[in-house]
């Protein structure tokens, strides 16, 4: 067996199973699971309806590489979102996958280069932290060294690069980076982005950015940047050393479709492309036109982030009284301060209130500066409405009674 298997740690949703194993909630009181991000809303009729049409697809072998209408449904979008100068090739620059949880781990496994000189020292990737627990197992598979970024409230939950030290940069190969964040929905602005390109010309590192969470946002005139979007600004219509991973999960409630794509620099996903056909990781080809039509569609995203925007409002509204909490910049999360600790809110919370919240322990590594998930709890607002205000409702009461 593989000895780095070894070293992954527990996922989350399988600590979080164990640490309410032998809780006996409130019989009274329906379960309400704020835990898992995965969104809620109803899918889109015009995409079912594709889905269902397509089903010829099934008596044909997909190709790695996608069809040729997606990648440049794919391309077209990337272009008109974030107002990109040059068109990506969809020929080169764009690559669709099953959903990016797969990708962003087989990423890294293309990526690195665990052997390197004779006598290097061990690759690092450098990620967030709090973060996206594939970012670390696939950085442990790779043969490289994880490196935690701390993003607390005074770095405005951003990870802060000037912190880390030269002798990391000069043997990191992969920065991951997330924004708007999970679960911090904290956004990169674009000067911040530029900065890490240009480090990641001065090291030379890949720069992995996982915008999964870009499409939900609280203002319609200020949607988030995005790395592609910087590297226009710098001029660099080749997206040299950067890579955008993004989805439909969130985006378009389709998190069952698995489709996303990872596009920018061309060599990059050359050799992504040779990694992926021996992966066997090709999209079925009616999700492929179906999620081409998911693409070419604003009206559905505009919706959706509406019905984010009023859960949000009423759910800080009525916990702000009694929580340190805010609308987060992006994304579906919030990251509440708990007035105990993470995990026995959550285990107190879940017995008297038959609600489930991740703590924020789980979701980030210990560092010599602490873990930065201590004393908070992640909250995914992808319930229905009534169901979320009933959830604000009760965690009011508990924190109250405290």
């Amino acid at each position: 067996m593989n000895p780095d298997l070894q070293i992954l740690q527990p996922y989350p949703f399988e600590r979080l199973r164990r640490l309410k194993a032998d809780i006996v909630p409130a019989a009274e009181l329906t379960h309400i699971d704020l835990s898992v991000g995965e969104p809620k809303h109803p899918a889109p009729e015009f995409v079912t309806q594709v889905l269902a049409s397509s089903l010829s697809g099934l008596s044909t072998y997909p190709a790695t590489k996608g069809l040729p209408e997606l990648r440049e449904a794919i391309a077209q979008w990337l272009e008109r979102r974030f107002k990109l100068s040059k068109r990506p090739d969809p020929d080169t620059q764009v690559l669709p996958v099953n959903g990016t949880r797969e990708a962003l781990f087989a990423f890294a496994q293309t990526i690195i280069d665990r052997h390197g000189a004779a006598g290097a020292e061990q690759p690092a990737v450098l990620m967030p932290n709090p973060f996206y627990q594939i970012y670390e197992g696939a950085t442990l598979l790779a043969g490289a060294e994880p490196i935690y970024v701390n993003c607390t409230a005074d770095t405005q939950f951003q990870p802060d690069f000037a912190v880390v030290p030269k002798a990391v940069w000069q043997r990191c190969q992969l920065v991951y980076l997330c924004s708007p964040g999970n679960p911090t929905g904290a956004i990169v602005d674009l000067e911040q982005l530029k900065d890490l390109v240009a480090l990641a010309d001065r090291y030379d590192f890949v720069i992995a950015s996982d915008e999964c969470y870009s499409e939900i946002y609280p203002h319609e005139d200020q949607p988030p940047p995005g790395l592609l979007q910087a590297c226009t600004e710098l001029g660099r219509d080749t997206f040299h050393r950067c890579v955008v991973f993004h989805s439909l999960s969130k985006r378009s409630n389709l998190p069952g479709l698995r489709s996303g794509f990872v596009a920018g620099d061309a060599d990059i996903l050359k050799q992504f492309l040779l990694y992926r056909t021996y992966h066997g990781s090709a999209m079925p080809v009616q999700h492929q036109l179906a999620s081409a039509a998911a693409w070419q569609d604003e009206d559905h995203v505009v919706a959706n982030r509406a019905l984010y925007r009023e859960k949000f409002q009423i759910v800080t509204e009525i916990l702000k009284p009694v929580m340190n909490v805010s609308r987060p910049d992006g994304g579906f999360y919030l990251w509440p301060e708990t007035p105990t600790s993470d995990t026995n809110f959550t285990c107190n919370l879940f017995r008297q209130k038959h609600l489930s919240v991740v703590p924020g322990t789980y979701l980030a590594r210990n560092t010599t500066d602490g873990n930065p998930g201590a004393r908070r709890i992640r909250m995914a607002l992808v319930a229905p409405l009534e169901q979320c205000r009933k959830a604000a409702e009760r965690i009011k009461t508990f924190v109250e009674s405290l």
